[in-house]
């Protein structure tokens, strides 16, 4: 493939792919920061036992907080997939002599692209995209169903006797029912699915995935699958807690769970293809794709000269036992 070819492929898709991220964070900054998207107001019943339970509080309060949710899981798997692709990346330069063309990618006439820099973008790219990804389904599951968390009436602080609750079973559907804090019964209504269990499941699943199918080091045989079952651990106890102090529901939850697994299934096995990559590639690019590929089984057909060769041989070791 010519330099200037495999220059313009190179950056035309690095620009289709930063569109596409740009495009996905913008999406998800709607849906969090902006009313662009009206949530869906839900009616409820009075004294409805499912939506009394007590409120502990905002979010900042909880047992596991927002922020430092979302800061372990953006900071953790990109720091264990940077450290383990730069120990495997040295493991792997110092245990061949190869030269310095068949340690960089050409990407143009003046460009050389380090093989540890670009496998890490991509492991990585893919992740935060995933991550966002995650969001924006979340998000919008949140304002299509409007679902009331368990201690909803309690932030709402319905008016029973305006409203006429003398009948339990009266169905109050307009949103000038509640009196309370409008921030709080806004967060109270954004419940399904569970956007802390979605965003835990996915990062503990991709980053136990990557740590499966990529480190291969001896003695790691148990150690891979007793880390890949403590990150699980800790998602599904962020999502055990959001039940626990009354944020959530069970199907909130659970259907959390269900996203964040799909999301990550899908970009290991399709996108990333369980982390299968080299680390240094060869010189020739148009050899390397030729030697990655898979080989045809094709029949063999022997020509009438082997058949003649063969025949003679045949002969010649009768002759002599």
């Amino acid at each position: 493939m010519p330099p200037e070819r495999d220059h313009r492929e190179f950056y035309t898709y690095f620009g289709v792919e930063l569109v596409i991220m740009a495009g996905t964070v913008m999406l998800a900054y709607y849906f969090e920061y902006t009313d662009t998207f009206n949530v869906h107001v839900q009616g409820f019943f009075c004294y409805d036992s499912a939506y009394t339970k007590p409120y502990l509080g905002p979010e900042e309060t909880s047992a596991i907080p927002p922020a430092v949710l979302y800061a372990v899981v953006a900071g953790v798997p990109t720091l264990v997939i940077t450290v383990t692709e730069a120990v495997l990346f040295l493991m792997q330069y110092t245990s061949k002599d190869l030269d310095t063309r068949k340690k960089t990618i050409v990407t143009g006439d003046c460009c050389y692209l380090n093989p540890l820099v670009r496998r890490t973008f991509r492991f990585l790219g893919v992740y935060m995209f995933g991550l966002f990804t995650t969001d924006i389904f979340v998000n919008a599951g949140q304002v299509v169903t409007g679902n009331l968390a368990p201690h909803f009436l309690t932030v709402c602080k319905p008016n029973y006797t305006a409203l006429g609750c003398q009948q339990a079973l009266r169905y109050i559907s307009h949103q000038e029912a509640c009196t309370g804090n409008e921030e709080d019964i806004l967060r109270a209504r954004k419940t399904f699915p569970s956007k802390e269990a979605a965003l835990s499941v996915y990062a503990a699943l991709y980053l136990a995935m990557y740590i499966t199918c990529t480190v291969k080091a001896k003695g790691t045989r148990l150690a891979k699958p007793v880390m890949s079952l403590g990150l699980m651990c800790l998602a599904f106890l962020t999502g055990i807690n959001r039940v626990a102090e009354y944020r959530n529901h069970w199907s909130d939850v659970i259907a959390g769970f269900i996203i964040g697994v799909a999301i990550a299934t899908f970009l290991v096995v399709c996108v990333v293809h369980n982390f299968k990559g080299k680390l240094l590639l060869s010189e020739d690019p148009q050899q390397e794709s030729m030697s990655s590929a898979p080989m045809m089984s094709m029949p063999r057909v022997e020509s009438p000269l082997e058949k003649y060769i063969a025949s003679q041989n045949h002969i010649a070791f009768d002759e002599v036992t």
